[in-house]
């Protein structure tokens, strides 16, 4: 088939890479270029582990004592929160027992799909030079918080996820050295995987693309428009038909879907980095505080501070103190980290109320299809949504069931 993919993060890219190993005649359009938005500034982790979803009873108990501090793990600007108001409704609904146990099953599923695809992928594309396999470690401020922690990892332990719960500072030290003597508790998950840079992950994939006949095109997108069988893009060169087009414009996709009436509940949490110089501090391990919302991890040679979330929407300028605060808080975790010459960054999430992606046709039009929403999570479940989506163009089975992802499940009437 004759098909565009409107974006060009890790989610687009990979699904056209996948489409074109389909022998599909396949062009990329996006205004900024490859990787320009949150596929090329985050932490730069294949978080196959992390099953449990944000919108969960735990979340819930935490979010009033985050948003009491504006610069800490969770804020909502006073202007955007009435418009943010029915996503929340929607979230909280979602973090009750039945709809999050739900929610948490199919991002397993998601998630082992995931780790096979990218299997498959490293083979195709011989990508192992851009991994690294150190693992990850899981801060916990006390005893107390991981023992609140612990439906979360036995949930992970039925899903047959390894790891190791740490509460000597001596193993925990033998891991990453140079953490403050306050960490005596963590979790050890040895078969996280990192990139060395995301950015220059998708670039690769890109290039493969390219290689395989695929095609890239700086092109604003100006709307979307039923055409036939098909849809047609329409951009600033004008109208262009194609047999599928594939919408994968992260948090920003909204604007696209709105003239066809098939608008999902997506938002933009927003996320803050510091990444640092060469020599800011001997990392070994990717380091999560979950408690306080924010990864240490290495990009390049470099260290990237960053994290949280803030909902403000899509066009009110940065607010870089929430930068500054992570980086202070790392530096008080990390008493050798070197916190001079950094780059700081932000960048837009596209997350939907019940931390699931939307992957499928678009209500009302089977020859768009729909690739976004993925949260945090978006490097990690590219393979695997790239691969599902490449199903059903060729009107394959998918391999799991789709249902969880449905662009229509937040509607009265599922679609």
């Amino acid at each position: 088939m004759r098909i565009c993919v409107v974006g060009a993060g890790v989610i687009g890219v990979s699904a056209a890479h996948a489409l074109v190993r389909d022998g599909h005649d396949v062009v990329i359009y996006d205004r900024a270029g490859v990787a320009a938005g949150a596929s090329g500034g985050n932490a730069g982790a294949f978080a196959f582990s992390d099953i449990i979803p944000l919108a969960s009873p735990g979340m819930l108990r935490q979010a009033p004592r985050w948003l009491l501090d504006p610069l800490g793990p969770l804020a909502i600007r006073p202007a955007y929160a009435l418009h943010a108001l029915p996503w929340f409704l929607r979230f909280a609904r979602a973090s009750l027992p039945g709809p999050f146990a739900a929610a948490r099953d199919a991002q397993a599923a998601l998630m082992r799909l995931s780790a096979t695809s990218l299997d498959h992928l490293l083979d195709a594309i011989c990508g192992e030079r851009l991994l690294r396999r150190e693992g990850q470690l899981q801060i916990y401020d006390s005893a107390a918080e991981l023992r609140a922690a612990k439906p979360g990892w036995d949930a992970r332990a039925e899903a047959g996820i390894d790891f190791r719960i740490l509460t000597s500072p001596d193993a925990i030290r033998e891991i990453q050295p140079g953490l403050n003597p306050c960490i005596q508790t963590a979790v050890f998950t040895p078969d996280w995987i990192n990139v060395t840079d995301p950015k220059a992950w998708v670039e690769h994939l890109a290039e493969d693309f390219t290689r395989r006949g695929g095609r890239i095109e700086r092109k604003s997108v100006r709307a979307l428009q039923p055409d036939g069988e098909g849809m047609a893009v329409a951009t600033e060169d004008g109208r262009t038909p194609f047999e599928r087009v594939l919408l994968a414009t992260g948090a920003e996709a909204n604007a696209l879907l709105r003239p066809l009436g098939a608008t999902v509940p997506l938002d933009t949490e927003r996320g803050y980095n510091t990444t640092l110089p060469a020599g800011a501090f001997d990392l070994r391990t990717h380091l999560t505080f979950a408690s306080h919302g924010f990864v240490v991890t290495r990009i390049g040679d470099g260290v990237r501070v960053g994290g949280a979330v803030e909902f403000a929407g899509l066009t009110a300028p940065p607010n870089m103190k929430r930068a500054d605060a992570m980086l202070g808080k790392a530096r008080r975790f990390l008493p050798d980290l070197d916190s001079a010459g950094g780059t700081q960054w932000m960048g837009f999430r596209p997350s939907m109320p019940d931390s699931l992606p939307v992957i499928g046709a678009a209500p009302g039009h089977p020859s768009l299809l729909l690739a976004f929403g993925h949260g945090h999570l978006g490097l990690t479940q590219s393979a695997g949504t790239a691969d599902l989506i490449a199903d059903l163009v060729a009107g394959r089975p998918p391999s799991i069931d789709m249902a969880p992802y449905r662009a229509g499940r937040f509607r009265k009437t599922a679609v």
